[in-house]
């Protein structure tokens, strides 16, 4: 063969090709059914006329671009579909797919892969018509087997949400989801109002929306007495309802979704570009019964969560300590009070035994921790388990009130009952033998009856006084008075009553005229001198002693001392004056400095039987004073002994120091 027949053989399978690629593009563009091919990236590479007629798109719009007719529930099965045929062969299947007005349209569709002359593939096409109404039909029931399985795969995602608002946002995504719908709401019915509360494909500032029940459309439905309906209207034809911001909104279903046997809400399925099929009802009504079981579940939660918080808020916030142990015995929980009292924190506690013995379920004891304090300890068994609460609180004031009490009982029984003896019997024995007894003998015995009977008077006149002061019911009025004469008077009165002390007077002589009470600080001078008498059994010098200084320290050089009671610390630049009565007896014991002037106590328990007294006198001393806007405290001395100091504010400084 020459060159030339060669180039002519050329020639005419040129010609042959070209003109059976005229032929293949003529057949393609006049196909009745469309023609979709993709290269292997999934983009389109042909889009025949009669795809742009069935799915809306021109071929400019989607050529190398992703289909845009896939539904994104349907990618996966698109997906499978290309790669089964890749090995060969054909496969032929009935789907939906989108057009380009957003409606959905059956199709059956041809699938095959694209191979070249190498025997490569280059891609797949899709060769689609639209079904009859058999395969619309089988189709349905495959679709619905496929929705349904969706529908179980919601409600399971419905039900693992916990927080009410979430179970309603998801209901309905949900909705829309499942129905096709182009949007959807959940209204909650509060009376006879509705209230839109979460909505989907609709502007958020819907929500919070309301309406009037009575004359809405779930009015209607809950007296129809079904529980799913749909209505229609052409556009506009909702205008005066929440959804009219669905523009082209033509259908409305909705179904009534139950809690507690009673409507809780409904479900809202809009749609304004497609028409709703009885399936897509029926999947609301579906939907709607499991919404229901999904927000029953959500309430509940909340309800829960509610009440443990609430629980938790008692428990924290309680006084008495709170511990729940484990049927081993160990602490599971442990309140900010059992902190408190026992002074051992929570992470300390949890996992161990308590500290402090425990009572037989149902029963109370009474036990002293380590750290000194009381507890009354109740035990409680929790039904249906072998955890045990433990309630447990603080005593320890009662406790010592009733002990200081009982001791307070016997200290002022055996005061007063020697005295009462010592006067009965004298009382007798004048009564039985005054002719036997000399008036010497006799006169002694009465002055004996008068004394004893003087000091029971004191006795109850003290008893009185103590009630008053607790009762905060002082008979005190407060003026300008001459502080100087009383503390000179007071000295003078005790100079005789001990033959062992000697009673010094050390008061300044430009000493101020006193704001207070004149026989209320006779009383607290009076009852430190008989303190400082009685706790210094062998005698020494008493030393009363009254300067102006300034305030909040304790002496010359000393640092700011606090004082008990409402006064604190007494502000420094402020004038008072500092009586101060000194002795060189026994002392206070260290930490005692404060609770001398508690109701009832009295030093160590070796001092009432060693000095006498029930306990009361100090605390007497202390309310006075503070009645005078004044204070009272105790040191001790280094040399031994004790400084008891009252503070009166000067008459010309008493109006700013009133409290």
């Amino acid at each position: 063969m020459t060159w030339h027949d060669v180039q002519v053989t050329a020639e005419k399978a040129g010609t042959i090709s070209n003109q059976t690629d005229a032929t293949a593009r003529t057949v393609i563009e006049c196909a009745a059914d469309a023609i979709v091919a993709f290269s292997t990236d999934q983009t389109v590479m042909l889009w025949n006329p009669a795809a742009e007629r069935m799915f809306g798109w021109t071929a400019a719009e989607v050529v190398g671009l992703e289909p845009p007719i896939i539904p994104e529930e349907l990618k996966a099965e698109h997906n499978a579909v290309l790669e089964r045929v890749r090995g060969g062969g054909q496969i032929s299947f009935a789907t939906r797919r989108i057009r380009k007005d957003r409606s959905v349209i059956d199709l059956r569709i041809d699938t095959s892969a694209l191979i070249d002359g190498a025997g490569e593939v280059v891609g797949w096409v899709n060769v689609c018509h639209q079904t009859g109404e058999d395969d619309v039909a089988r189709h349905y029931m495959a679709e619905r087997a496929r929705v349904v399985r969706r529908l179980g795969d919601v409600v399971a995602d419905m039900n693992a949400q916990r927080d009410l608002e979430s179970v309603l946002d998801r209901i309905a995504a949900s909705l829309r989801e499942l129905t096709s719908a182009d949007a959807g709401g959940f209204v909650i019915i509060e009376d006879d109002t509705l209230r839109l509360v979460s909505t989907a494909g609709l502007p958020d500032r819907l929500r919070g929306r309301t309406a009037t029940l009575s004359s809405s459309l779930v009015g209607e439905l809950m007296g129809s007495g079904k529980t799913v309906m749909m209505a229609t209207g052409e556009s506009g034809g909702f205008d005066d309802l929440i959804w009219s911001a669905l523009p082209g909104l033509h259908t409305i279903a909705l179904s009534l979704s139950h809690v507690a046997g009673k409507p809780y809400g409904a479900l809202y399925a809009l749609y304004s570009r497609r028409k709703l099929s009885h399936v897509e009802l029926e999947l609301l009504e579906l939907l709607a019964g499991h919404a229901g079981v999904a927000l029953t579940n959500a309430m509940a939660f909340e309800e829960v969560v509610r009440q443990r918080a609430h629980e938790r808020a008692v428990i924290d916030g309680s006084a008495d300590g709170i511990a729940v142990l484990d049927e081993a015995g160990l602490v599971r929980q442990w309140n900010p009070a059992a902190h408190r009292i026992t002074g051992m924190a929570a992470q300390d506690a949890i996992g161990k035994p308590p500290s402090f013995p425990l009572p037989e379920p149902g029963a109370t004891l009474n036990c002293k921790l380590p750290n000194g304090r009381w507890l009354d300890v109740l035990c409680t068994a929790l039904a249906g388990g072998g955890e045990l609460v433990i309630d447990f609180r603080d005593v320890t004031s009662a406790k010592e009130l009733e002990e200081a009490k009982d001791l307070f009982l016997a200290t002022t029984s055996h005061e007063l009952r020697t005295p009462i003896t010592v006067v009965q019997g004298f009382a007798s024995t004048l009564a039985s033998r005054w002719d036997q007894f000399t008036d010497t003998e006799r006169r002694t015995a009465v002055r004996t009856i008068a004394e004893r009977a003087g000091s029971l008077g004191r006795l109850v006149e003290q008893l009185l006084l103590g009630s008053r002061a607790g009762a905060d019911q002082l008979p005190v009025s407060n003026g300008p008075f001459d502080l100087d004469a009383v503390l000179r008077g007071a000295v003078t009165a005790f100079q005789p009553l001990s033959d062992k002390h000697v009673v010094v007077a050390d008061i300044a002589a430009d000493l101020p005229t006193a704001s207070g009470d004149t026989m209320a600080t006779d009383i607290i001078v009076g009852q430190l001198l008989e303190n400082a008498f009685k706790y210094s059994p062998d005698g020494g010098a008493v030393t009363v002693r009254a300067r102006v200084s300034p305030g909040g320290y304790g002496g010359a050089g000393s640092p700011p001392v606090s004082r008990g009671g409402p006064g604190g610390i007494v502000p420094p630049g402020e004038r008072w004056i500092e009586v101060t009565v000194e002795d060189e007896g026994i002392g206070i014991a260290d930490g005692d400095h404060e609770r001398i002037f508690d109701r009832f106590f009295q030093g160590e328990a070796g001092d009432r039987r060693r000095f006498g007294g029930v306990g009361i006198g100090l605390f007497i001393v202390r309310r006075l004073a503070q009645a005078q806007n004044g204070e009272v405290s105790a040191d001790s001395r280094a040399s031994g002994g004790t400084v008891m100091r009252l503070r009166l504010r000067p008459a010309d400084d008493a109006a700013p120091a009133a409290r």
